[in-house]
This record gives structure tokens, C-alpha cells and sequence, in this order.
């Protein structure tokens, strides 16, 4: 396969999926151009930079920086046509109708460069059919991709091919979208709604359809469908919601338009629920206008009643029977689901029937594997395992005979039999569609493994499914040293890797010495050390309640000597004689932060969030983060004209005091907790096989630690100022007196305590008023208060 090497791509449509999809695009990197109609008064760009301009209003925010929409190149058809020769990559995202994107296509065609991709981002219609429209020489490059919404977070994308597709097309484009736009791919088959949203809204459908038959409502379906189940913690109908009530019936009417009875034998339960067209006909379309299944009144939280018209309180719960029963191990709970008279537990079975039903007798039609549907659903829908997954857990035989029983007993949704590779054959002599050998290809009748494209090589240990073959970090590799608090290992004798096993991987003492294990094994022989924690987060922070406990049992001089041995551990890691390397995934807050922060580099997915957040519990940074941001600031002032220290410290400052986490790797970077030498990788899967690569290039090229040297603070003046402004905020009650003095403390050490400006310190200096500060407030009642709730809630406490 050549290298597909994409200069720029072209996204037509301004609407919502073509903005944020551009948006996505700009995160990471890749030069866009968005396109659509001329305006027909003012500026001809004009819908398009209004679109640009909304993308910095959403939430969750489409930018990972929200400045970063300048990045977007507008354009429109009248003017601009030519700019498509410059693109390598066209995606078409206008709205979802065959005759207005036939016309496009039509239009467009001219100007597409000879080796360019056309890909139309729909949802559901046909892509063969959308594929006539094409000249003959382009049809070979056009492909369907479906991103979901919102892009820049949801990790399916589907590619389709058409029968005259050329398969280096869709190599080309799997790998681009892997590893620049790191998604997750599944292969469709050209059948309406693909994969995820085929099995996904019919199993809407049957929710809605399985909620009516026992009595539920909307709050209780939620609550039970959600996290408790493994699925996305908006449950059902909030999910409906948020995707928009307009969306979810365009999906619906396209299995209802595109398919027929003899199609599909569930096409009965298609049909759009009454309360679904009730609330579009009253424009009740979720999120986006305020009010849909839920409305939000001042705090209070309603949702629709079909039967009175109008909205009424919400915040039901299940019944905690069946939330006891969800946590049983999966044979187990099926049963009991199964077994139970309670309308809750009725229906909590009869929806994972339905589900593993139409999954079974349309995974021949909609995909290539069983791998395809369980990814799809994972990514797609934010389940934690896939309807294939969870049946074989549960026991394959055993489930599908209770699933064969309802439909011989007329309980499910469609008489029709599961097929017969169910109960006899390779997948029941494997007890499930999922083994070493790969996932079940009933087509081919072999169970058929993973793609093997070059791009996938970067990806040393990628999420695997229940039951299939593949690499586990947990025991890749060979073990150098391994306690209940950390692994060190190597996957090639060159680098080492340190994963913490901590519950959220916290630095506790153990995972402290573990770390410093790690260390001393690097420098012995290595190239360098790499701290990856496996699977999120990277870490939030020290041992809280381990610091608790040592302040109540031994005093601040206890407390003392705790922070003194991880101050010393995390400066130990900045002045390593081999390069140590943090690649960050998820959370790398508090001494998560203040251990990368010391790294020679970092290496970070887009979605990481970083920040120094002890602030909620009452707490200064005391690892070494306030002595990070005034060494930072004195060296920026040194590499710039603005020789004044205060202007280089104040944003250092004020994310400390305000516990502010950079919300993407991009926004960390902005707020200094990652620097512009460092690597932002946008697929999570990727992000060892990188960092191991930035460790080998550190050494190789003669890496040596920095040098200890001292620099200058912004001294008593300096703090005087920021006391200023935090007294006008305690004063216009912004601030509680508590957090003006935690401010005030991190005030004192970031400028260097009660020193003239400009005077040198040195690292060791700021690290004693850093030690002095956090076992200060130790001792003090509200921030034990703030702990202890932490500690109970996980929510912070403001006092």
C-alpha cells in the first residue's frame, strides 16, 4: 500500500457534522477548507464563518482550543471550486438527501484532483446508489464514512465501501483516520444505518418498545440503562436527547424506508413511538431546543408524559434489587433477570434478548465479523462490551437457549430462529464468535482476524474484545520487577516501562519506591524509562488518605518527611540520567501533573486532561508543581524582550489557585503543564508505541539531564500585587476566605516568599515553602473537611 499523504482536506457542509468534522481536523493538525452555499446577502463565506463562529459556543466544545477556528479556510461553491485540487481528501457532509448530494457530486467532479478520496459522511443512505451520480474514473476512490456526533470525541468511524471501491481506497483512508484523526474503524456493509446506529436504534426501539409493555418511565429506563448496565451514563432516552429527537427519527424512518418485513423479520417494531412523534410534532427536539424526553426548569429537572401532554418531575430510580443483581458476574445475571417477576428485571432481560436476537440473525447482512459489531457498539454507543461480548460471557449455549425459548414461547420481538451457526458448529465448540484465532465471519464460516495494514503496528497493545487473541499489557513482555503497586518491564530490552497498579493509579509510598525501582533499573543499562499507565488515567495524584492518616498519626513532621521523600523522587526523575518520558492518557492531575510536569518529555493523547487540582481538597501543590511554574516563568523571561517576572507568572498562578485542568493535551500546552518540544498523538492506541520512540531519539541523541542552576523570583512586590487581586475577589465574595488563604500560600511560593525581586533561588528553596505550605493547611479543619469529603464523595467540598 502506498503512503496516502493528505496536504489538506475539504469538508462540504457547514451543518453541524461538516463543522465539527472540520473543527476535529484542525485539533489535530490537518489543514481544512469548509465549504458551502453562497450567502445570498453580504459576505458570500457568510454561512460558513457563522458556523465557524458557533463551533466556539458548543459544549462539549468541538475545539480542543477554542482560537484555533481561525485555522478553518472558508469557502463556497460560486468562488472557490478550484481549491478542491489542492485536496487529497473530500468529505461531503451535507444534509441527508440523495438528490441534493447527486447534485453536488455533479458539480464537484471537475475539480477533484486525479488521486484524491471523495467520502460522503451519512448516516444511512445507500453509498452504491450515491456512487452513480460519480463520473466512472472517480467511483474507484468514493467511499462512505460516517463519523459520529460529536466527532472530536466519539471514536467510531465506519468507512463503506461500493462494489467498485478500489480496497487501497479504503487501506488509505483506514490509516489516516487511525492514526491523524485517531478513530477506531469498523468496516460496514452498504445496508441502511451501517453497523452501530442498525443494531443501536432498533435496540432504541426496543427499549422504548419493552418500557411501554412493563410500565416504565423514561427516569427509571435511564437509570437502569445506563452505567449500571455498562452503557453510556445518559442511559436511553437522555441520549436521545442529546443526539437530538430530529436525528433519531431521521435513523428510524430509515430503516422504516429502506427496509421490508421480508427484509427484516423485526420491521413491525419499527414503527416511531408515539411519545417520539408526539414530541416532534410540539418541536420538543431535545438539547438543542431546550426541551425533548426531559426539560430542565431553573434546577429542577421534568420529563414528558404522553398521556397529560405536558411535563412533570423526573428523578426516579430503579429499584435496587436489579442494581444488585447488574453486579453479579454475567451468567449469573442474566438469569436472575430472566427469573424475576419485577417488571424492572422483565424488562432489563427482554432488552438484552432483543439485542443479542437481531445482532445474531443480521450479522451476516451488516457486517463482516462479529469483531465489527462489538466495536462499533463499544465506540459508537459507549458500551462497555458489545452484545456478542456479553452473551458469550454469560455462557454462549446457555443464553442462546434462553433466547431460542422466548422466541419459541412468542416473548420476543420477531419469531425468527436464531441462525443455526448459534448452536452448532465452530462458535459452539468455542463457546462464543470471539477466540484466539479472531472473531466469527459467518459468511465465510471461519473465525477471521484482525486487518493487518501497517498503521495497526503502532498499536502494541489495542483494546481487544472478550475472547480474543491478542497482546496484554498486564503480562507482555518480560518483567523486570513487579509489586502489588507497580511493573516494570520491557517489551525490547532497550526501554523500560514503569505502569502503576494503583487503584487510578495514585503515587502512593509503594507506587513512590516502585517508581524510583524503575529508575535505578533504567539507568542501569537502558536507553530510558517510559511511564504509561496502560489504561486511563495517567494518575490523579498522591495517596490522600495515606496523608491523612500520617498527619493523624504522626504530625506534620510525619506528613513532612511523606512530601520530602516524593519531592525528592519526582526532582530524582527530572535530573535521571536517561531520559524518562510521560506518556499521558485521560487524567494527569495533581502529583499525576506534578510527575509529568518533570519528565523529560511528554507524551500525551488529545484527550488528556492535566492539571494541579489540589486545591479542592484544601491542599497546595507539594511535589514540586509551584517550583515547576516559577522555574518556568523565570525561564521564559529569560528567552524574552519582557523582562518582568509577574507577567510570565500570573497564568502559572492562577491555574494553580484555580485548580484549572487544561481540558485537551492542546489547552495543556497553552497553560504550560505541556511544552511545544513535546508529542500529541491523537490515537490512545498509539501513545507507548510513540513514547517508547521518543525515549530512543532522546538517547540517541546524546540526551543529558538539565543542570541545576538558580533563577530569579518575583520576590515580596510580586506577591503583594496577586495579594492584591485576591483580596478583591475574597471581598466581591468570588473567593471563600479559605481559598483566599490556600491562594494566598501558593502566592507566597511561586514568588519566592519574602525576598527581594529578582533575588536567585533554587529548587531546593521553593520545595521547603512548598513542604511548609501543604502541611500548614494539613492541619487545618476546612481542609480536612474538603479531604474527607473527597475521600467519601468524590466530589470537592467548598467551604
Amino acid at each position: 500500500m502506498s503512503q496516502f499523504n493528505v496536504r489538506k482536506v475539504a469538508v462540504l457542509g457547514a451543518g453541524v457534522m461538516g463543522a465539527q468534522i472540520a473543527a476535529h481536523l484542525v485539533n489535530v493538525k490537518v489543514p481544512v477548507v469548509l465549504f458551502d452555499l453562497p450567502a445570498k446577502e453580504g459576505d458570500k463565506n457568510g454561512i460558513v464563518r457563522k458556523a465557524i463562529d458557533n463551533l466556539k459556543k458548543l459544549k462539549p466544545a468541538p475545539l480542543a482550543v477554542a482560537s484555533d477556528a481561525e485555522l478553518i479556510e472558508v469557502a463556497n461553491y460560486d468562488d472557490d471550486m478550484k481549491l478542491l485540487k489542492g485536496c487529497d481528501l473530500i468529505i461531503e457532509a451535507i444534509a441527508e438527501r440523495m438528490d441534493w448530494k447527486s447534485d453536488l457530486y455533479h458539480k464537484i467532479a471537475p475539480f477533484v484532483n486525479k488521486n484524491a478520496i471523495l467520502a460522503s459522511n451519512t448516516s444511512g443512505l445507500s453509498i452504491t446508489e450515491l456512487s452513480e451520480a460519480l463520473p466512472e474514473a472517480l467511483r474507484p476512490r468514493f467511499c462512505g464514512i460516517h463519523f459520529f456526533n460529536p466527532p472530536r470525541y466519539m471514536c467510531l468511524v465506519e468507512l463503506i465501501p461500493t462494489p467498485t471501491t478500489q480496497p487501497d481506497v479504503l487501506d488509505k483512508l483506514e490509516s489516516f483516520v487511525t492514526t491523524a484523526l485517531g478513530k477506531g474503524v469498523v468496516r460496514a456493509k452498504d445496508t441502511p444505518n451501517f453497523v452501530a446506529n442498525r443494531i443501536g436504534t432498533v435496540g432504541l426501539l426496543a427499549t422504548m418498545k419493552e418500557a411501554e409493555k412493563f410500565g416504565l418511565n423514561f427516569d427509571v429506563v435511564d437509570d437502569l440503562t445506563g452505567k449500571r448496565l455498562g452503557r453510556a451514563s445518559s442511559g436511553t432516552f437522555r441520549t436521545g436527547d442529546v443526539v437530538g429527537l430530529d436525528t433519531m427519527a431521521h435513523v428510524i424512518k430509515t430503516l422504516q424506508d429502506k427496509l421490508t418485513p421480508a427484509a427484516d423479520s423485526f420491521y413491525d417494531s419499527f414503527a416511531t413511538p408515539p411519545v417520539l412523534a408526539k414530541l416532534l410534532e410540539l418541536k420538543n427536539l431535545g438539547q438543542k431546543t431546550g426541551a425533548g424526553f426531559y426539560k430542565k426548569v431553573g434546577r429542577d429537572i421534568l420529563r414528558f408524559d404522553l398521556a397529560s401532554g405536558d411535563y412533570v418531575p423526573a428523578g426516579a430510580k430503579g429499584d435496587e434489587v436489579y442494581g444488585r443483581m447488574l453486579k453479579r458476574k454475567a451468567g449469573e445475571r442474566l438469569k436472575l433477570l430472566r427469573d424475576a417477576e419485577g417488571p424492572q428485571g422483565q424488562f432489563l432481560w427482554a432488552i438484552l434478548r432483543d439485542g443479542f436476537h437481531y445482532a445474531a440473525v443480521h450479522l451476516a447482512d451488516i457486517a463482516e465479523t462479529a469483531r465489527d459489531v462489538d466495536q462499533a457498539m463499544r465506540w459508537g454507543f459507549g458500551m462497555k462490551q458489545g452484545p456478542f461480548e456479553l452473551w458469550q460471557q454469560a455462557g454462549w449455549l446457555d443464553v442462546a437457549k434462553m433466547v431460542q425459548e422466548d422466541i419459541d414461547a412468542g416473548k420476543a420481538l420477531s419469531k425468527q430462529p436464531l441462525p443455526d451457526w448459534v448452536f452448532k458448529g465452530p462458535v459452539a465448540d468455542a463457546g462464543g464468535v470471539h477466540t484466539e484465532q479472531g472473531s466469527w465471519n459467518p459468511t465465510s464460516g471461519q473465525f477471521e482476524p484482525r486487518r493487518q495494514l501497517p498503521v495497526y503496528q503502532r498499536q502494541l497493545f489495542p483494546e481487544l474484545l472478550l475472547g480474543e487473541g491478542g497482546p496484554r499489557f498486564e503480562t507482555a513482555g518480560k518483567t523486570l520487577a513487579e509489586t502489588d503497586a507497580i511493573r516494570i518491564w520491557t517489551l525490547d530490552d532497550e526501554v523500560v516501562i514503569a505502569t502503576l497498579k494503583t487503584k487510578m493509579h495514585i503515587i502512593s509510598p509503594a507506587a513512590g519506591e516502585g517508581l524510583m525501582q524503575a529508575l535505578d533499573i533504567a539507568e542501569s543499562g537502558y536507553q530510558g524509562l517510559v511511564v504509561w499507565p496502560g489504561e486511563d488515567p495517567f494518575s490523579v495524584g498522591a495517596d490522600l488518605e495515606t496523608m491523612l492518616k500520617g498527619f493523624v498519626a504522626g504530625g506534620s513532621d510525619f506528613v513532612d518527611s511523606l512530601e520530602k521523600e516524593l519531592q525528592d523522587g519526582i526532582q530524582r526523575m527530572r535530573y535521571a540520567q536517561v531520559p524518562v518520558v510521560a506518556a499521558i492518557r485521560g487524567m494527569a492531575l495533581g502529583g499525576g501533573c506534578e510527575l509529568a510536569v518533570h519528565c523529560a518529555r511528554r507524551v500525551a493523547i488529545m484527550e488528556s486532561y492535566i492539571g494541579l487540582v489540589e486545591v479542592g481538597v484544601g491542599l497546595v501543590p507539594g511535589a514540586g508543581g509551584l517550583t515547576y511554574i516559577a522555574r518556568r516563568a523565570a525561564e521564559n523571561a529569560a528567552n524574552s524582550t519582557d523582562k518582568d517576572l509577574l507577567h510570565f507568572l500570573t497564568e502559572g498562578f492562577t491555574a494553580a489557585a484555580m485548580a484549572k485542568v487544561g481540558t485537551s493535551a492542546l489547552e495543556s500546552r497553552q497553560l504550560g503543564y505541556l511544552q511545544w518540544s513535546d508529542v500529541i498523538v491523537p490515537n490512545k492506541d498509539e501513545l507507548l508505541y510513540v513514547a517508547i520512540s521518543q525515549a530512543k531519539a532522546l538517547a540517541q541523541s546524546g540526551y543529558r539531564p538539565p543542570m541545576k542552576r538558580l533563577f530569579p523570583v518575583a520576590g515580596r512586590d510580586g506577591k503583594a500585587t496577586i495579594q492584591g487581586q485576591l483580596v478583591n475577589m475574597r471581598d466581591g465574595g468570588f473567593i471563600s476566605q479559605h481559598d483566599f488563604h490556600i491562594a494566598s500560600l501558593i502566592a507566597g511560593v511561586v514568588t519566592g516568599g519574602d525576598v527581594n525581586p529578582g533575588t536567585l533561588v533554587s529548587e531546593d528553596y521553593l520545595l521547603t515553602l512548598e513542604r511548609r505550605a501543604f502541611t500548614s493547611l494539613l492541619a487545618h479543619p476546612k481542609t480536612q473537611e474538603r479531604m474527607l469529603g473527597m475521600l467519601s464523595t468524590g466530589k470537592p467540598v467548598r467551604n
